[in-house]
């Protein structure tokens, strides 16, 4: 068997002789041939040497083509802000202040567009008859957020039929998108759509499931399978999230995987995840990594319906060992469950002095990231926070803490910080995992004036 009919037969609830593997090396795959990130998101050659380098040296059953949950917005006029090491970013929302909605739909030659179909057709007549490829498409409420802004999440308290409204339109550009990708010889459509995490299940029932369960079936009746890839803490919305019927249901580390993986084997939804990025696959060694695969794999009460995955876009810098340790791992897990049977990781031993909160000199805004500058919904997350310090000028302070650093990563577990991205006020929790309306975060600093 290998690796496309393992990812086949699991998303079609059929038995496998291993346990599929897919490492989301977006910009990483940059690294492997030393080419930056930006030039494996706007260079055809580059990005197919580097996705057929990724193939050859990290032996997936599933890999993605490209990571990058801007595509669309850049041909709906969203500006970016690019870096060497990371996706670029939304820095602009056309429909910030109006309430129009679009209907321009991407077409094929638009934007980066026949750059990734060119890559697509080739990587599918290169490695396609082995490996299951996957075209990633940005979700539709993350692509509402993209062109709205923040105002979104005002919007569905105080404009919800204009939410809805916007949110019909991003799914034609979803399915449209989807089409495209299908076309061109992918096996999976994986809507990424980070924001979902960062709602109530009532919103989500009220605004999402519609959209949704109408793009999994449209991906359905073209044939193709399909992939909800989520970041953040969705737990409260796994189950949502498998009533709109996707194929499988992708999380990062945020979510328990074993908890999770009890709802999603009621539907009969495969579940993927959710290696750290950061505190494992960055930071962590050969061992740490053939280790927390070992060990997720033991806490689950099935192998069934399981696809083992980084939790997100790898970052670049992942030592290359690492990745391959995760895939022995998974590949080869009895052979590898001896060889760390008496390994022990050994924690960073980094002292961090948090501010004194009950002497502060005005109130203090501390957000937890990932990244805001990688990850949509730390980006909206931070966004809010930079608006309410707009609002409030000097009478506030505002830090960011990326989980990018050792002294970061130990700030973050020294203050308790259970969820990302979240919001602190004072060394007080305010938000985990839910991204402020306005009208909300100011209410909340004003009381600490």
């Amino acid at each position: 068997m290998n690796g496309r009919e393992r990812i086949h037969n699991v998303l079609k609830n059929k038995k496998t002789d291993k346990l599929p593997w897919v490492p989301f090396a977006g910009v990483h795959a940059g690294k492997l041939i030393g080419a930056s990130a930006r030039e494996v998101l706007q260079d055809s050659n580059k990005l197919l040497e580097a996705l057929l380098e990724a193939n050859k040296i990290y032996r997936p059953d599933g890999q993605p083509i490209i990571f990058d949950l801007q595509v669309e917005a850049e041909i709906l006029d969203c500006d970016l802000k690019w870096a060497e090491d990371a996706p670029p970013t939304v820095i602009s929302h056309p429909l910030a202040d109006t309430s129009d909605i679009p209907d321009k739909i991407p077409a094929p030659g638009e934007g980066r567009l026949p750059m990734i179909l060119d890559v697509m057709e080739k990587m599918k007549d290169r490695v396609g008859d082995e490996t299951a490829l996957y075209g990633l498409i940005c979700g539709p409420f993350t692509l509402a957020s993209h062109l709205r802004g923040t105002n979104l999440f005002m919007d569905m308290i105080t404009n919800p039929d204009y939410v809805k409204d916007l949110l019909d339109y991003t799914l034609q550009v979803s399915t449209t998108m989807s089409k495209y990708y299908i076309d061109a010889g992918m096996d999976v459509i994986a809507a990424v759509d980070p924001m979902v995490s960062q709602i109530s299940p009532d919103h989500f029932k009220e605004f999402l499931s519609e959209p949704f369960s109408k793009l999994f079936s449209f991906i359905r009746e073209k044939g193709a399978l399909s992939s909800f890839f989520v970041c953040g803490n969705a737990s409260n919305n796994i189950e949502e999230m498998c009533l709109t019927r996707p194929d499988s249901i992708s999380v990062d580390e945020n979510v328990d995987l074993a908890a999770a993986k009890q709802i999603t084997d009621q539907y009969e939804i495969v579940i993927g995840g959710n290696i750290p990025l950061t505190t494992v696959m960055l930071f962590g060694t050969q061992q740490d990594n053939m280790k927390f695969v070992v060990d997720l794999i033991d806490l689950l009460n099935s192998t069934d319906n399981l696809i083992i995955a980084p939790g997100c876009d790898m970052p670049y810098d992942v030592p290359i060992d690492n990745a391959v340790a995760v895939e022995q791992a998974v590949h080869q897990t009895e052979q590898i469950r001896e060889m760390v049977a008496n390994y022990e990781t050994v924690e960073d031993d980094i002292d961090v002095e948090l501010p004194d909160y009950d002497k502060l000199a005005r109130p203090l805004v501390e957000v937890f990231t990932l990244d805001s500058d990688t990850c949509a919904a730390c980006t909206y997350m931070m966004a809010a926070a930079n608006e309410a310090k707009d609002h409030f000028g000097d009478k506030i302070d505002l830090l960011e803490y990326k989980y990018t650093s050792r002294e970061n990563i130990a700030r973050t577990k020294k203050i308790g910080v259970k969820n990302l991205p979240s919001i602190y006020i004072n060394g007080e929790l305010a938000y985990a995992s839910i991204v402020p309306n306005r009208s909300d975060l100011l209410e909340r600093i004003e009381k600490c004036l």
